[in-house]
């Protein structure tokens, strides 16, 4: 009986930590330490810049700023991120095509010809591991 005890709570254990993981993520050359940066993680190719799975914003810094997403389970995610330095809760657009504040994403994504791609930001956490991140706006 202990047996069996002992088997189950290793097994429940294991599913309460299995996917569990953090990304931290810090953003840096920012033009200035105006108004806020907003942070979006995406789990899926088809809401990337569109529907954020979770957002966090925070406050600038010395031009630097750092968010924490915890409890992530496992899998494939994006980060973008932008400078809101109006604090009117959008990326602010020229003739709504060209970005007016600084933006990224993850693994510092190249956007040629349009918005950066999700097989330039993606990338994979897993087994509860802490992923870090550093974005160049």
């Amino acid at each position: 009986m202990q047996t069996v005890i002992t088997y189950l709570s290793f097994l429940i254990t294991t599913m309460i930590l299995h996917g569990q993981n953090t990304i931290e993520v810090t953003m840096t050359h920012f033009d200035s330490n105006a108004g806020i940066v907003k942070v979006g993680l995406y789990n899926a190719e088809d809401t990337f810049l569109e529907r954020p799975y979770k957002a966090l914003s925070t406050n600038i810094s010395e031009e630097r700023a750092q968010v924490i997403f915890s409890e992530i389970p496992d899998g494939i995610y994006a980060i973008s991120c932008y400078h809101d330095e109006d604090n009117n809760g959008s990326l602010n657009m020229f003739m709504g095509m060209i970005p007016t504040e600084s933006y990224g994403t993850s693994n510092n994504a190249p956007s040629r010809f349009g918005p950066p791609k999700w097989k330039d930001a993606a990338f994979e956490v897993k087994d509860g591991v802490v992923r870090k991140l550093e974005i160049k706006l």
